[in-house]
């Protein structure tokens, strides 16, 4: 016993040093909980906004049944209230429309990111190019490059070559966008996770009689799914916030779910419970997306961290 004490109470002993611990974990603990709740309180902010009236707006309440008694007004004027819910509604109708057209052009781009971006990613991984002076992590980088030019700068190309194309207000012009806009991330992240993958295992494919397609058919993507899962969510996450592209090439067909969020103006201002409302129905999906798939998706993005 005497040997135990004398031991605790050694200079550096875990003993000696817990007090320390203690205080490290509370600042940690701390700072997490804060920045949690800097992270969540706009959610908080826009989902109370919806239950709230014009007075409790501009008099920043923040509390429900404590600060102000929330009300359905924001969720009146778009039909979705208990006792609008079944009458018919055209405000209703386009809402559902705007909905229906973010998951279409989300889905489809994400979809065809994948799809397209995967495989040049594949060839990125178990292949060697060279054009003029760029090698294949100049490719890659060339790839990743282009997220760095603003948006903006691709307005007047964009509306003058859809036009021509007959793709402005079109699902079609939109999803096509939003691939090139979403197709680097996709490359960036599928390479990682080919890199993981043994080439062993595609040349024994090979010597089985596999051919290169199939030995990706069979071999490769299998283990390469999470983190094509992982792409997939990520892409349409980006794809269903995306206002620039959605509000500059649609005009009334193929408007997006942002686009909605931010034309509730009226003539006396911006209708808060409104736009509050809206943009509440329109992270719902993307919060249980973030809760069902959330092993998905760190699988697969942590996937090619450890070599």
């Amino acid at each position: 016993m005497a040997i135990t004490a004398e031991t605790s109470d050694k200079p550096g002993s875990l003993w000696s040093r817990r007090p320390q611990f203690l205080t490290t974990s509370l600042l940690i603990y701390a700072a997490l909980v804060f920045w949690a709740f800097v992270s969540l309180f706009p959610i908080y902010w826009t989902i109370t906004t919806s239950f709230k009236t014009a007075v409790n707006v501009t008099q920043g309440h923040l509390i429900p049944f404590v600060d102000f008694t929330p009300d359905w007004r924001g969720w009146r004027s778009l039909g979705l209230s208990p006792d609008t819910i079944l009458a018919p509604s055209t405000v209703r109708d386009e809402f559902l429309r705007r909905f229906f057209n973010s998951i279409v052009a989300s889905a489809g781009a994400s979809f065809l990111a994948v799809l397209i971006g995967s495989l040049a990613a594949y060839g990125l991984s178990r292949f060697s190019y060279k054009f003029l002076w760029m090698a294949n992590k100049d490719i890659s980088f060339f790839f990743l490059s282009q997220l760095i030019l603003p948006p903006v700068v691709l307005a007047m190309p964009f509306l003058v070559l859809y036009k021509n194309l007959l793709l402005l207000d079109t699902l079609i012009g939109l999803i096509l966008v939003y691939t090139l806009m979403v197709l680097p991330i996709v490359i960036w992240i599928m390479r990682d996770q080919f890199d993981t993958i043994p080439v062993e295992l595609e040349q024994a494919a090979l010597v089985d009689g596999c051919s290169i397609w199939g030995a990706y058919l069979r071999i490769v993507l299998p283990i390469a799914l999470p983190g094509m899962v992982a792409a997939f969510i990520l892409s349409v996450i980006l794809c269903w916030n995306e206002y620039f592209f959605a509000a500059l090439l649609t005009s009334s067909n193929a408007k997006t779910l942002p686009v909605m969020v931010a034309s509730q103006t009226g003539s006396q201002g911006i209708n808060w419970w409104s736009m509050a409302a809206i943009a509440t129905a329109a992270i719902m999906p993307l919060v249980l997306v973030g809760i069902f798939l959330e092993r998905y998706i760190v699988k697969g993005l942590t996937a090619g961290a450890v070599k």
